[in-house]
């Protein structure tokens, strides 16, 4: 029987967190998206603590997230990041396809100066 894109999502995830861990050193940057937005957290997954978070709410989008948005919500949390610290991050694309709004985040996340 074919999965639903849910568990087509969840079950690519749970194979992405087998081989990604964030640790104090290099943390990870999980990425989440919903219809309205696109969220990104650093976080330490020893502590299980979350360093750092930015979403397209912060930068006060109301509509859709669009690409421009995600890039600035990957420089932003880059801006967070390096606040504490933190240069370099594992990406964890959480199960979505790299392309379109997630690659967006990858590379502001980049030109803020985050190395992935």
């Amino acid at each position: 029987m074919p999965l639903n894109k849910l568990e087509r999502r969840t079950r690519l995830r749970l194979g992405i967190r087998r081989k990604i861990k964030g640790t104090a050193e290099k943390p990870r940057l999980s990425v989440f998206k919903s219809n309205r937005a696109i969220y990104a957290q650093v976080i330490n997954d020893d502590l299980g603590q979350t360093i750092a978070s930015s979403s397209s709410f912060d930068l006060g989008v109301k509509t859709n997230a669009k690409v421009e948005d995600s890039k600035e919500v990957g420089k932003k949390i880059a801006e967070k990041a390096l606040a504490s610290g933190i240069a370099t991050v594992v990406f964890d694309r959480g199960g979505y396809r790299y392309h379109g709004l997630v690659k967006a985040l990858a590379d502001g996340a980049r030109e803020g100066g985050l190395k992935l």
